[in-house]
This record gives C-alpha cells, structure tokens and sequence, in this order.
C-alpha cells in the first residue's frame, strides 16, 4: 500500500534530503512541500496526504498552529513531528494539538520510515526521549492522585488498551478481539475521553502508570 507524504520545513535542504531518502521505499509517494506552517495547512487540505512530517519551528504559522489547523480542517491527514528540539514546550503542545508522533532529528532513515508507516497506519511514534517524557509527565500526574482502579473503564476497553500496549496496530488488535478496525477505534475515542488524553501513546502511558496494564509481548497463540 502507497502511504502519501507530504514535507513541511523551511528548509529545503532538508526538505530535499528527507524527499530522497524516503523515496528509496517503493511504498512511499511524496506528494507535496511546504516551507511554512500556512502552506502546510493549504496543502494538507487539498492533497489529503495520509501523512504530514512536519517541523516545529515554521514561519506564518508554527508546528502547534499549522497541526492543530490540520486536525481541525483534514481530518484523517495525521502529522508527524521531525524536530531538531526536544523541549516541554514544543513536545506536550503538539501532541495535545493532535500531533501522532514526534520523532527527533537525529532519528535514521530507517526510524523515520518506520514512523511514517506506524502513523500511517492510525498508530504513534515517539522517539524514546519523547516517550519517556510522556511517561513521566503522566506518572507524575497518576501519582498526585494517588492509586487507583480503572473503574471507568470498561474490560473491553482495557483489553484494547492491553493489546495497543503490547505494539498492536488496530487491525491486529481487532483480529485478536474479535471485533471490527472500526470498534477499535470507537474504544479508543472513549478512552482517551475518560483518561483525559489526546492519543494511544498518552493512554498507555498513562495506563502504564497506575499499573493497569503491562508492556508484556502478546501470546503467540
């Protein structure tokens, strides 16, 4: 399956740079760039790319503005973040706007590919640092509140939420549930309304945090 992209960096030295690196994949089709956060937004509207690498720090309008834009106007069009920065204030706004994944620019050609086929495919990608900040920040968050029991969560939903943990896509964990893509993602939404957060990586964490889950690897049975 073909994953459209569309580049976002006011660079275009990377821009060209990400654009032949990513085209050594016959699975990837690059289908726009942009040097600034409007023009990100306008393309991402009227192309539907299924993903947006898109950089923080932009002119006209800045990572958080242009993927907040983005999830307002293209819904479905999901945004990932290559970023030279690593900072509080660039990582949280911008998954709470909506972004699916944050990479960082040391990332390899190979972690970017990967992270574009996993946000493609309705997952997250975070790169470690940015993962164990999200953790952090909601293990903290779980800890002020003290301990707790997932009881507003059904056992439907935490078998979900076990099985997105364990690195399962929505289709995989649908085959093992029994259940339609589309349900899974129904669960989702109301998981991230109950918990209070803005994606799958989040809820995990969060889920990590008050020990209601586990990162073990799913049976092979």
């Amino acid at each position: 399956m073909t994953i459209t992209v569309l580049l976002a960096d006011d660079h275009k030295i990377v821009r060209e740079g990400t654009r032949q690196l990513l085209e050594q994949w016959p699975d990837f089709q690059i289908v726009g760039e942009a040097a600034d956060g409007a023009e990100a937004v306008r393309l991402a509207v009227a192309l539907r790319p299924a993903v947006v690498v898109m950089d923080v720090r932009l002119p006209e309008l800045n990572g958080i503005e242009a993927t907040r834009a983005i999830a307002a106007r293209a819904p479905g069009v999901q945004v990932l973040i290559l970023s030279a920065y690593e900072d509080d204030g660039y990582v949280f706004p911008l998954l709470e706007a909506g972004a699916s994944g944050y990479l960082l620019k040391t990332a390899s050609g190979q972690e970017l590919a990967e992270a574009i086929r996993a946000v493609g495919a309705g997952e997250t990608a975070l790169a470690p640092r940015i993962a164990a900040k999200v953790v952090g920040r909601l293990s903290s968050r779980a800890s002020q509140h003290g301990p707790s029991t997932p009881s507003g969560l059904t056992e439907r939903e935490l078998e979900v939420l076990q099985a997105a943990a364990q690195g399962r896509g929505n289709k995989a964990i649908a085959a093992a549930l029994s259940i339609s893509p589309q349900t899974v993602q129904v669960h989702l939404r109301n998981i991230f309304g109950k918990l209070g957060v803005n994606s799958r990586s989040e809820a995990i964490a969060y889920a990590l945090s008050r020990n209601w889950i586990t990162l073990d690897a799913a049976d092979d049975d």
